[in-house]
């Protein structure tokens, strides 16, 4: 399959919803494994540092994703010769964990300099976010591989819609219960 066939607004759309989708399956399984809540309520330095994971911005999350997911689509269309030839979801799951994992420019826990700068979390948070992430970029890398090189696939088409759509969903749907559901102040 030529690589010059994908077209950009394929390319991104794709990403965006397979980025979604994947964070938000990812983010409920790691949530509930490796108790995120506690992990950061046990931990001053995480306290200190992150939001609860009942805070509205952190439910919303999974809202803001499609324009994370729009942004890697655009890289990823730049790079569409290697990452969409034979073998590319393993060179764009390794770019993703080199470049936007070990490699990033911040301090973030699970990368080269979050290991330099950062004090180690007595919880072991590190390790479960580090799989998570590992586990997430794999995904995607696959997973929009998988999409891109099969377009005229239609039950991929339907089962990244509805997922797509769920994923939005229910942060959505919780964030407007929470908001019906307090306690009006008379």
């Amino acid at each position: 399959m030529d690589p010059h066939a994908f077209t950009l607004l394929s390319i991104v759309i794709r990403s965006a919803i397979v980025h979604t989708v994947t964070y938000t399956a990812m983010g409920i399984v790691a949530m509930n494994v490796f108790r995120y809540g506690s992990a950061i309520r046990d931990d001053p330095v995480r306290t200190a540092s992150l939001r609860d994971t009942n805070d509205p911005l952190v439910m919303a999350g999974p809202l803001f994703q499609p324009l994370r997911g729009l942004l890697f689509g655009i890289v990823f269309y730049l790079l569409r010769d290697v990452l969409f030839a034979a073998h590319g979801w393993l060179v764009l799951w390794l770019t993703l964990v080199v470049i936007g994992i070990l490699g990033t420019f911040a301090p973030a826990e699970s990368s080269i300099e979050g290991w330099i700068y950062r004090r180690p979390s007595p919880t072991g948070f590190l390790w479960g976010g580090l799989l998570e992430i590992l586990s997430q970029s794999l995904l995607l890398a696959v997973l929009t591989f998988l999409w891109v090189r099969n377009p005229t696939a239609a039950w991929l088409d339907w089962t990244f819609g509805v997922l797509f759509v769920l994923a939005l969903a229910m942060p959505a749907l919780g964030l407007l219960a929470r908001r019906v559901n307090r306690p009006s102040k008379a």
